[in-house]
């Protein structure tokens, strides 16, 4: 792994690891497109996927990452965690700009359970913050 990949994955694990939302506000482009395994619509400003990725980091307990893949301004971390009493496994996709800053992040995620989990937590946390929601489409 080069050097400049190397610092993308240390600056994408101080903000999981590490509780630093102010790092994530810091490395989101403002033309960031957030694929969410929840809803079909992608998030497409900066304060949106802030929203949902600082909320996820708290929703996902014991997170770890279990293999990593690294192309370039790429990355595909593969992960577990959990979300209240369900187990889950899943992928996040992560581009990365020329300026370091995260341009593309899609999240795949398994079982169907653990999506539904994770869906109705993050609806609650839409909901007591007043922003729209994108319904589970299964609700």
């Amino acid at each position: 792994m080069d050097e400049k990949s190397k610092k993308l994955l240390e600056k994408w694990h101080s903000v999981v690891f590490d509780g630093k939302p102010e790092l994530l506000h810091d490395i989101l482009a403002e033309n960031i497109t957030f694929y969410s395994p929840v809803v079909f619509k992608p998030k497409t400003t900066k304060d949106e996927t802030f929203f949902v990725l600082s909320n996820v980091i708290q929703v996902f307990q014991n997170f770890t990452y279990s293999r990593e893949f690294v192309n370039g301004n790429n990355l595909a971390l593969e992960f577990s965690a959990t979300v209240g009493d369900k187990s889950c496994k899943g992928i996040d996709l992560i581009e990365f700009n020329e300026d370091g800053k995260i341009i593309n992040f899609e999240v795949f995620i398994r079982p169907a359970s653990a999506l539904m989990a994770l869906g109705t937590e993050m609806n609650k946390r839409f909901e007591d913050a007043g922003k729209q929601t994108g319904k589970l489409s299964w609700q």
